[in-house]
């Protein structure tokens, strides 16, 4: 092992203890836990430190958590023993949420804050936590006011975690899903000012499904009405737009109601949608 490599591997050690005080000192917590592995690490230290009825984990179902990520939470909780409770989340039903403005993050976290906040008290739950860490402040996530608004707490930024510490804190805990993709809710797929529908959120998840079982782990369709703009990794972009790949995935993109497939150039890359916005940060914590 190199110094750097020690060094690195005692820092990861010392970030581990800082976020299990943490957590412990909160007493029992709700774990807003969407599959993530940001929010994963912070339920499973949460089991850990707190035990199963101290720590619960509750994840919001609604047409815009794709089956594949509710199955995966499920499969991730119960590989730990941790308490974990699905209810079903009504935000598509908020007309501020359904017309997808930029701030409809602020009226999905809303809705899924004052569902935790009825459950904690149902629980005895003292505090509600997310999976929020560091790198999650620097594009705009209107979500983070809800949070702030709700007092929320996000035991990953207050340990000062970045998402690189986050999967090297998970890894050394020997967590399954450590080097899970990064994922977000499939209304994210939607251009602002195009309203969110169930019909249109079936569409880019039935498409990004067949993605994914042909082996595109990193992923996202993007919602253009008729067309359907697909990203990935720009390694894999001579894969996707191979003969053989692309037949199937045309034919898939017309199936879920599309009628064209593209492929961005550019490949995958978080917040694409957000790129035309005038002001992309929203420092609300500190």
């Amino acid at each position: 092992m190199t110094s750097s490599e020690s060094t690195h591997k005692q820092s990861t050690h010392s970030q581990l203890a800082q976020l299990r005080a943490l957590v412990q000192g909160m007493g029992s917590v709700l774990v807003c836990f969407s599959g993530g592995i940001d929010s994963a690490l912070v339920l499973a230290i949460a089991h850990q430190e707190l035990g199963a009825t101290h720590a619960i984990a509750l994840t919001a179902v609604s047409p815009s958590l794709p089956q594949r990520e509710r199955e995966g939470a499920a499969a991730f909780a119960r590989s730990i023993g941790a308490n974990h409770q699905f209810v079903e989340s009504q935000e598509i039903h908020r007309p501020d949420y359904a017309k997808n403005a930029p701030d409809r993050c602020f009226h999905c976290k809303s809705e899924l804050y004052e569902i935790a906040h009825t459950k904690a008290a149902e629980w005895g739950l003292a505090t509600i936590v997310n999976g929020t860490n560091r790198d999650d402040l620097g594009d705009y996530r209107p979500g983070l006011q809800a949070a702030q608004l709700a007092k929320v707490r996000s035991p990953l930024c207050e340990a000062g975690l970045t998402k690189r510490d986050v999967r090297a804190i998970a890894q050394l805990l020997d967590l399954a899903i450590w080097d899970k993709p990064a994922a977000a809710c499939l209304a994210s797929r939607i251009p602002y000012g195009v309203s969110v529908t169930p019909a249109r959120l079936q569409q880019v998840e039935t498409l990004e499904a067949t993605l994914q079982t042909l082996g595109f782990a990193q992923v996202r369709v993007r919602y253009h009405e008729e067309v359907a703009r697909i990203e990935v990794p720009r390694a894999d972009l001579a894969r996707l737009v191979s003969p053989e790949v692309s037949e199937q995935v045309e034919q898939a993109g017309r199936k879920a109601g599309f009628r064209y497939v593209t492929v961005d150039l550019q490949g995958y890359r978080t917040g694409s949608l957000n790129e035309g916005l005038p002001h992309r940060a929203l420092p609300v914590l500190s």
